[in-house]
Parts: structure tokens; sequence; C-alpha cells
């Protein structure tokens, strides 16, 4: 006799999109990473996407409240900075990535 009924992990059935977030600041407009200028410092807010999708972020030392750097635009396409690593992310992906721009000490 199994312990498991695997009918009961229908999460991905149910519920096909998953996301990670954190409260957003007062004050604060969100944006996608896709549509940030080059050099902006922005900090990731929510990650909209499947499981593998953010898993793979994850992994990529991506993760909601990571500051990055905008480094270069790739068509669609983005390059971010982020620790010390360079990662290039597809357009798809980086108009799901919600940011918060930070502001830097010359914009104050």
């Amino acid at each position: 006799m199994s312990l498991f009924k695997w009918e009961s992990f229908a999460f991905t059935a149910e519920f096909p999109m998953a996301s990670m977030s954190i409260s957003e600041e007062p004050g604060g407009e969100l944006i996608s990473l896709a549509y940030l200028p080059v050099g902006r410092r922005a900090r990731i807010e929510e990650m909209a996407g499947g499981r593998q999708m953010i898993r793979r972020l994850l992994s990529l030392g991506l993760r909601v409240g990571s500051e990055v750097e905008v480094v270069q635009h790739r068509g669609r396409g983005v390059v971010v900075a982020s620790h010390g690593i360079r990662v290039a992310l597809g357009g798809g992906v980086a108009e799901m990535l919600l940011m918060l721009p930070i502001e830097s000490a010359s914009e104050e």
C-alpha cells in the first residue's frame, strides 16, 4: 500500500503560474526589468512565472530582494550585474521580473 496519493499532487494543474513577491514600499512604482535603462540599479520585488523559471533564477543568485544593475540591453534581453556576477536574461524572463528602482546618491 502506498502512502502517497498522486492525485493530491496536482499543484501545477490548478496553479500553473507561481509568484514570489515582497510588499511594495510606499510611493515605489514597480517596473519590468526589460524597461530599466542601462546603468540603473533596482531591487527585485516580484518574480512572476512558472516554478521552473523561479527555480532557475534562484540558482543564478537572483532572488526577491536582490539588488541588480542593468549592464547592457541585447535586443529584448538584458544583462544584469549582482554581487559581482553578470547574468544574461532573455526578454521574456526580464519582463516577468518586477523591479523597484533604487535612488542613487546623485539623484537625491
